[in-house]
């Protein structure tokens, strides 16, 4: 049986369809409401990291789990690989980021997830670390003011950064959950091209087929309007990574995509298209790999 958590999320959920559309597999999540998953082998588990008891019951008979917090400075992940331990868990597959492995990503997102890799190492448990760079779902995020407005504020337009499809990063963790050979490997992912949010920006014009517009916003304004959702120590390290990326930091683009799964990364381009209609565009062309991914990825850096 593979445990799968995260999976009301953009990656977590996407690990979930494709292995229940052809084998058993179990997902824990808080509100099973928010679920999108369906599949034969789906079960389904509540709990939270908080909850052992809930813990217990989602990893009882469990031999490999993909493994999402977004619980920046909490300790969910030391909650769940003590529980995992306890239940005889093998192998974890859990989904980091880019930035864990760049020695000039100092912010708060990143220390905490270099802690949380730290105790996946310690813990006994085999282990599969994912590092994908931005997922090009974040830009989302600009879908409300392109629907109403055609105007994108975003900060540092011309900065550039690899961005990854986030069911590339799917796909990569079901390779890691099911195929031997992963176990204390790092695998960081990233698009096919580092790109700008200008360059973004007309990549969803053409798909909309309408002229959109971008406005820059200084660190000020941005972190205002993060402010909005996130707490003051998550906002600065949001600036702090939007800082470093304007300085040329997250434009490497690395082949491991390709070595782990066969594949090339998707394009940006090709996730504009099969998402157009989140932004106001005509009915979506079919995605290559299932239904396309609407949902947020949660906070974190890269």
């Amino acid at each position: 049986m593979i445990l799968v958590t995260g999976a009301t999320g953009v990656v977590g959920g996407e690990v979930a369809r494709v292995l229940a559309s052809s084998r058993a597999v179990r997902v824990l999540c808080r509100d099973p409401g928010r679920l999108a998953v369906r599949g034969p082998g789906l079960e389904v588990a509540v709990g939270s990291y908080e909850d052992r008891a809930s813990l217990s019951r989602a990893l009882d008979g469990v031999e490999a789990v993909f493994l999402v917090t977004t619980d920046p400075g909490g300790h969910s992940d030391e909650r769940f690989l003590e529980a995992a331990v306890a239940a005889g868990v093998r192998h974890v597959v859990k989904l980091s980021a880019y930035a864990v492995g760049e020695d000039d990503a100092d912010d708060l997102i990143t220390r905490w997830q270099r802690g949380c890799e730290a105790s996946l190492r310690s813990s006994g448990l085999a282990w599969t670390l994912l590092r994908p760079r931005s997922f090009m779902s974040n830009t989302l995020s600009w879908a409300a003011s392109i629907r109403s407005e055609g105007v994108v504020p975003v900060l540092f337009p011309r900065s550039r950064n690899a961005c990854v499809d986030p069911r590339d990063v799917a796909r990569a963790a079901v390779a890691a959950l099911t195929s031997p050979g992963h176990e204390g490997r790092v695998h960081p992912l990233t698009g096919p091209e580092a790109i700008s949010a200008e360059e973004q920006i007309r990549e969803l014009a053409s798909a909309l087929g309408r002229p959109l517009a971008c406005r820059e916003l200084t660190p000020d304004q941005a972190a205002a309007r993060w402010a909005r959702r996130y707490p003051p120590e998550v906002v600065r390290a949001l600036v702090q990574s939007a800082r470093r990326q304007a300085r040329g930091g997250k434009t490497t683009v690395d082949p491991a995509y390709t070595r782990l799964t066969g594949h090339r990364p998707r394009s940006y381009r090709e996730w504009a298209l099969d998402h157009r209609t989140a932004f106001g565009g005509d009915v979506e062309r079919p995605a290559a790999a299932g239904a396309p991914l609407v949902a947020g990825a949660g906070v974190g850096v890269d």
